[in-house]
């Protein structure tokens, strides 16, 4: 854990036990088995660092969590929205709150909008990117 110097924490990374840490590295691993269209879709276009050379990696474990793709080098999240998300609002908002307050940016894009624009999407974690560096 990061502290300041009056031993207050300080954005860092997420703590997780070891079991907790275990569970998220298996949930993470059928994740990525059984992807969505849009999340499949969106992952050819990023892996292998087609997007600006930045490294991205699939349903990666971050603390607690299983993020849709995170790029470490500019600490993004991206996360892919379908309908199981309508119904799951505060519970995500305050995923997304606890993130953000960890130095994590995220940007949340609707799994349609993958299907029906995948380059507009491209642009738009593009210009996260860009304004993150």
């Amino acid at each position: 854990m990061v502290r300041n110097s009056d031993g207050s924490r300080l954005p860092g990374r997420l703590s997780v036990d070891r079991s907790t840490k275990d569970q998220m590295t298996t949930a993470a691993r059928e994740f990525r088995r059984m992807p969505t269209a849009s999340e499949e879709s969106l992952w050819r276009a990023l892996k292998g660092g087609q997007l600006q050379g930045c490294k991205f990696r699939r349903q990666h474990p971050v603390g607690p969590f299983v993020v849709d793709f995170f790029c470490a080098s500019a600490q993004l999240v991206v996360e892919i929205d379908g309908p199981v998300h309508d119904t799951q609002q505060d519970r995500d908002d305050e995923r997304q709150r606890l993130l953000e307050t960890r130095g994590y940016r995220i940007l949340r894009i609707a799994a349609i909008d993958v299907e029906r624009d995948l380059s507009e999407v491209l642009q738009r974690i593009a210009r996260t990117i860009q304004a993150s560096k």
